[in-house]
Parts: structure tokens; C-alpha cells; sequence
């Protein structure tokens, strides 16, 4: 038989990025355990399959859209498998480091539910194509109707068509993300063409005839019509441009419980990749709060939407490269409990520093359970136990989880890192052998991305 001859194969499991797995491994688009499917492979991949025999799991996807789309590679799966196997994805992240632990449940945000969502532009003889991009592809995919972003969100359609019109180049792409807030849409643009005084003019009566609140031209805010205010539990913040938010509210409430279970009744909190306030500013609500972040912006829209609120504890702010100037251990010793919340890459330097001090009590936030597992590991070998974890699903449909998680340890002594060891490799009693052997890889086993819609500035 050549490679270009029709196999059979029967998927075995589902990957971490959402491709049916077969043996050899042979990656199948769009399968799901349990189905036969026949077809041609290229290169490892079965892209084209013909479905032989369905799995019980498979449902019709609920998007009209979902075949050109990029955005939801699991839609056609049953829900309550992929709640399923997104808790399976964190739990075989901590038994690739050793570790182990109750993971209570998972929270998954409503369809229709994304406050955020980044736009691709391209000009046309006929005017603008504004919309998504399709599954690892270039081609750009309208999509009038979607089942993750807020309704609010399509409704800046006609906006963005204007946008594109006027702002992109003739051969170029632009990218146009959209986050609701409750003062109207706030866009910001990037790609787009130089600005000069008549595309200012046009863009700045664009924010006023379609209501947006805010429009930044890559750095530049060209035309606010009002501050574009989002609340943190209630805690109104005006975030600048391009800043991170949760992608839903309501997987940010599910990630601030937790936090705030886990902090517990300390008096004084530290706040690592504080953001603009998700976690700090409620928290002041209880304990005072110390709240660092690396970008000077973020702290000055954290340290305003602390002082126009009313009746929260201190809050003190710091801007600081935690990845090149991690806080020490003679630094954290006045903190009853910490809270991280860092990019995907996690925060190994920080995490060693902790390790080392007097901290008892960690709050962990992940969009990236491989680092998550990597660091939870290193603070387990310096005496803290992995209570419990959360997970998070706020990029429904896609194979993105995020979670939360608290690590907590009793009053015995922190030995320091021996030197010449790196933090990274877990060769310390009570690891197992698969931890020692798969803890090189952690950062690289579950890279997970959301084609269409996704953060920026994390």
C-alpha cells in the first residue's frame, strides 16, 4: 500500500490540541475516540477524514460556521466529554511532574459569554472582509453569527467594515480587537496604514457615530469618547489599551472565588502579575494588599480604580520585571499569603524565590497547566502540599484550559536551593522516576492556543 493510498484507522484518544489520535501516532482533524475513519496521510496527519463508524461522543455542532472557522476545534465532541478531557489535560500535567491532587470541577463559560475578540481585516473590490481565520490557515472566514463572542461584540460589525475600509493597506491584513466594557466597545487596531490628519479625522467621528467608547491606533488612543470601565467584582477600573482581561466574566468570577479561597484570612496579600486589579482589588476588600506588575500602565489603571473606590484596605503598587527581578525571600517574608497569576511561560524565577522564603500560602493562577505542574512541582520539593485545584473554561470549544490552584505548607525550615542546581530539574527525593524524566519537556507537552479569538498583551 502507498501513502497515498485510503487507510483505516480507529482514533484512540483525543490530543491535547484537539486532533483524534490513531496509532503511530497518525493525528486525525476533527476525531474523536472510538471512530473509524478512512483516508489518505500526509506527513503524519489525516486531514480530509471519512467518518466509518461515529463515536457516541459526537454531536452536530451548534455553529453554522464551524467547518471554515478556526475558533471552536471541539464543537462537534458532547460537552460533558470535553469537560472531561480538559480536567484530564490538568490532571496529566501534574502526574508528568510527580504530582497529584483533588481537582474539584471545572467552570465553563455560557456560549455567546467572550468579552474579547480580535478581528482580522482585509480591503476587497467591494468594500472590507472582516472576520476569523480558519484552522492553522491564512484564508479569513466571515462569520456574521458566533456561539462564543457577546452579542455586543458582532454588533460592532458595521464598525469594523468602516475600520477595514479606511485603515488597512490594499494588500495587508489588520488586526481589530474588540473588549466589551460598560461604557461601549473599546478597539484597538493594529497592522493598519500610517495615520494622517484626514484618516485621524475619519477614524475620530467613527468613535462617535457608532458609539465606541475608546479607539487606539497601535499605541495611540486617537479618539475616546468616554473611559471605557470594566469592574473587578464591582471595582471599576479603566484598563489601558490592549491590556489583559479574563476572556469572560464569568470565568473570571470562577478564578476569583478560588483565589479568594485560597488566600484565606491573611491580613497582608501579595499580588504577582497583579494586571490591572482582577484579584487585588477584591481582595483589598479584606487584606491590604501589595500588587506588582511589569508594566507601569497596568499599575497606574490598578492604583486609579483603587483610589476612586471606596471602603478597600490599602493597596500599595510596584512595577517590576518579575521574570529578571523576581521578589526575594527577604522581600516576601512580611506576606501571609501570595497570589501568581503569570503568562503561559510561567514564572519559574519567582517561583524558586518562594520556594526559598518564609511564605506559607500560595494562590496559583494558570492559563498553562504543563508550567503550572512545572512550578507547583519545585514548591512541593521545598514542603508545600498541592491542596487542590480548579479548572477553568473560558475558551469554550477549544482546547485552551486555564485553573487555579492553593498550595499551602506548615511552619518547618526552608532549606535554600543547593548551588549548581537549576530550578527546573526535578531530581529531589519524592518525585517520581516520570516526573524526573518528562520535567525537561513541561513548558512544551501542551502548547494550546485559540485560532481566532484570543488575549493580547500577556
Amino acid at each position: 500500500m502507498s501513502d497515498a493510498d485510503p487507510q483505516t484507522l480507529e482514533i484512540l484518544r483525543l490530543g491535547h490540541r484537539g486532533d483524534g489520535i490513531a496509532e503511530g501516532p497518525v493525528f486525525v482533524n476533527g476525531g474523536l475516540p472510538g471512530e473509524v475513519v478512512e483516508g489518505v496521510i500526509t506527513d503524519g496527519r489525516l486531514a480530509a477524514p471519512r467518518i466509518l463508524r461515529p463515536s457516541e461522543l459526537r454531536v452536530s455542532p451548534v455553529c453554522r460556521h464551524y467547518k471554515g472557522c478556526g475558533g471552536c476545534l471541539v464543537q462537534h465532541a458532547r460537552e460533558d466529554f470535553v469537560s472531561d478531557w480538559k480536567r484530564e489535560i490538568v490532571r496529566q500535567a501534574l502526574e508528568a511532574q510527580g504530582l497529584t491532587a483533588p481537582i474539584r470541577g471545572i467552570h465553563t463559560s455560557p456560549p455567546r459569554s467572550r468579552r474579547r475578540a480580535t478581528f482580522s481585516g482585509r480591503r476587497t473590490k467591494k468594500g472590507a472582509l472582516v472576520g476569523f481565520h480558519g484552522r492553522a490557515s491564512d484564508t479569513l472566514v466571515d462569520v456574521p453569527e458566533c456561539q462564543l463572542v457577546h452579542p455586543e461584540i458582532l454588533a460592532t460589525r458595521p464598525a469594523l467594515d468602516r475600520l477595514t475600509r479606511a485603515g488597512a493597506s490594499r494588500k495587508g491584513e489588520i488586526s481589530l480587537t474588540v473588549t466589551l466594557t460598560e461604557d461601549g466597545p473599546d478597539i484597538h487596531v493594529s497592522g493598519g496604514k500610517p495615520l494622517d490628519a484626514a484618516l485621524r479625522m475619519e477614524m475620530a467621528g467613527l468613535v462617535e457615530s457608532e458609539g465606541l467608547a475608546r479607539l487606539t491606533w497601535e499605541d495611540e488612543v486617537i479618539a475616546q469618547r468616554i473611559p471605557p470601565r470594566v469592574r473587578f467584582d464591582g471595582i471599576a477600573v479603566v484598563p489601558p489599551p490592549g491590556a489583559f482581561l479574563q476572556a469572560t466574566a464569568e470565568g473570571e468570577g470562577a478564578l476569583r472565588r478560588s483565589v479568594l479561597e485560597a488566600v484565606g484570612d491573611g491580613g497582608h496579600v501579595l499580588d504577582l502579575f497583579a494586571g490591572c486589579g482582577t484579584f487585588a482589588l477584591p481582595l483589598a476588600r479584606r487584606a491590604e494588599v501589595h500588587a506588582v506588575e511589569g508594566l507601569e500602565d497596568l499599575t497606574a489603571a490598578l492604583e486609579a480604580g483603587w483610589r476612586q473606590a471606596q471602603g478597600l484596605k490599602a493597596v500599595t503598587v510596584e512595577t517590576r520585571d518579575l521574570f529578571r527581578r523576581p521578589l526575594l525571600p527577604d522581600e516576601l517574608k512580611r506576606f501571609e499569603a501570595v497570589v501568581i497569576d503569570p503568562p503561559r511561560a510561567g514564572a519559574e524565577a519567582q517561583t524558586e524565590e518562594i520556594a526559598r522564603s518564609d511564605v506559607r500560602r500560595v494562590a496559583a493562577v494558570s492559563c498553562n497547566p504543563a508550567t503550572f505542574a512545572r512550578d507547583a512541582a519545585r514548591l512541593v520539593q521545598a514542603g508545600f502540599t498541592l491542596d487542590w485545584v480548579d479548572v477553568v473554561d473560558q475558551f469554550r470549544w477549544s482546547p485552551h484550559v486555564e485553573l487555579a490552584a492553593c498550595l499551602t505548607r506548615g511552619n518547618i525550615p526552608v532549606r535554600a536551593r543547593p548551588k549548581g542546581r537549576s530550578c527546573n530539574k526535578l531530581s529531589e527525593p519524592g518525585l517520581s522516576d516520570r516526573a524526573r524524566e518528562t520535567s525537561s519537556s513541561a513548558s512544551s507537552s501542551s502548547t494550546l492556543s485559540c485560532w481566532a479569538l484570543r488575549p493580547i498583551r500577556r
